[in-house]
């Protein structure tokens, strides 16, 4: 072999060595065990306990609520403390206590203990979330951009295989026993993500510390307010169904129906963010963001106002094709429009929002989930009028110095602020 020959193996052999592929892998396998295991494994264990365990209803209202605020906390921790973000201790730190968390759940009847364990689970997903994220923006930066799309499709991936254990052991177990097993699945994830490069420290440059300059992006204050309040709206909505949907289609359908339906919940949502991502190169941001908040009010509606084996199966893809798009879509939009810190902003109203959505419903949940359901629609459906006000005027062509910045392109550079799950 030549010399030349020899280079060019070696090159080849170094390209795959630092495929890229290998980060999403790491990546998805984190997102799947902080988002898709440790967060919304509890939906599909909802039903279990309360059936096994003696959890009432609005007790079960209350330890989402706690989740949900253990995540506002991670992810404002995330959000003030940078350094954190680029911290492998932390990642593991984080896989770790949250898989023990899940494992402690069967330990105990105690709701007290149980609130404090879902709080605890609530922060380390943020952390890990935040930490998984950044890392994958930062390192595949100049891939393409649906990389970082099948990344998040980590949240789906995680939802599906909780809900497939869930329902293999509904019939042969009980409510311990599919927490264990989902401590275990959270266990096999932070293995497989154990090695993932977070974000490296940034390097300054000469234009880190020049004032932005005054132009169109210093105006966009009022497409922000309404993309802001459709954001905060959604998280009230989504977060309903993706609560309590299993126990909603329960009630009229089937057990096996629910958590079935929860599983067609996770596989919807494993391509979604970067069926969203490439639909982003042909049509404006504004208008899939209406899209998707019209598909997902119809579907959170379905099981309630039709009912049956049909609309819960169609509810689940309707859902989970959606909750991780409009994500994407909303922290995109709010970054194209160059307000400062957007993304934390978003981040907190959405997260606001999930812990007032159970909180707004308990009162009705003593009569069933319908009730709920049809709320959640309504909530969604308010949020999507917020994303109409958004679309009259929008400037899809901000403008910085000489270089415009379209909206309707989806360039590598583009999808870093794209950070979906920070409030997923």
């Amino acid at each position: 072999m030549s010399v030349r020959a020899l280079r060019d193996a070696r090159a080849r052999g170094g390209a795959a060595l630092h495929s890229p592929w290998g980060h999403v892998v790491q990546a998805a396998a984190a997102l799947a065990a902080g988002m898709g295991v440790g967060r919304f494994v509890y939906t599909p264990i909802l039903p279990l306990m309360h059936a096994q365990a003696g959890l009432s209803v609005s007790a079960g209202a209350n330890l989402a609520t706690a989740n949900y605020i253990g995540y506002l906390v991670g992810a404002l921790v995330g959000i003030m403390a940078p350094a954190l973000v680029r911290s492998p201790v932390l990642l593991r730190t984080s896989l770790i206590v949250l898989t023990l968390s899940l494992a402690a759940m069967p330990a105990t009847h105690s709701t007290a203990v149980w609130i404090a364990l879902r709080l605890l689970a609530g922060v380390m997903s943020a952390l890990i979330f935040v930490i998984a994220v950044s890392s994958l923006l930062s390192h595949l930066r100049e891939h393409p951009a649906h990389l970082p799309g099948w990344a998040f499709g980590g949240v789906g991936a995680g939802i599906a295989l909780s809900g497939l254990l869930v329902l293999v052991l509904r019939s042969a177990a009980d409510w311990r026993a599919a927490w264990w097993a989902s401590a275990a699945l959270a266990a096999v994830l932070a293995a497989v993500s154990w090695n993932l490069r977070p974000e490296p420290s940034p390097t300054p440059t000469p234009e880190s510390g020049r004032a932005p300059a005054d132009g169109p992006e210093m105006r966009a204050h009022r497409w922000f307010t309404a993309l802001f309040a459709s954001y905060t709206l959604e998280g009230v909505g989504y977060i309903v169904a993706g609560t309590f949907l299993v126990a909603a289609i329960e009630q009229s359908s089937p057990g096996w129906i629910g958590s079935g339906a929860w599983v067609l919940v996770g596989l919807a949502a494993v391509p979604s963010s970067a069926l969203w991502a490439w639909l982003g190169r042909r049509w404006s941001r504004p208008d899939l963001l209406l899209a998707a908040l019209l598909v997902q009010a119809a579907g959170i509606a379905l099981p309630a106002l039709i009912g049956g084996v049909a609309a819960a199966l169609v509810s689940a893809v309707l859902f989970g094709a959606t909750f991780i798009g409009v994500s994407t879509l909303a922290l995109a939009t709010g970054a194209h429009l160059r307000v400062p810190r957007s993304v934390a902003l978003l981040t907190a109203g959405y997260s606001v929002g999930q812990i007032l959505g159970p909180l707004v419903v308990a009162p009705l949940l003593d009569h069933g989930y319908r009730q709920a359901l049809i709320l959640a629609a309504v909530v969604v459906l308010a949020a999507a009028t917020a994303a109409a006000v958004l679309r009259i005027g929008f400037p899809h062509d901000m403008v910085e110095g000489r270089h415009a910045i379209p909206v309707r392109r989806s360039a590598p550079a583009e999808t870093a602020p794209d950070t979906g799950g920070l409030g997923a």
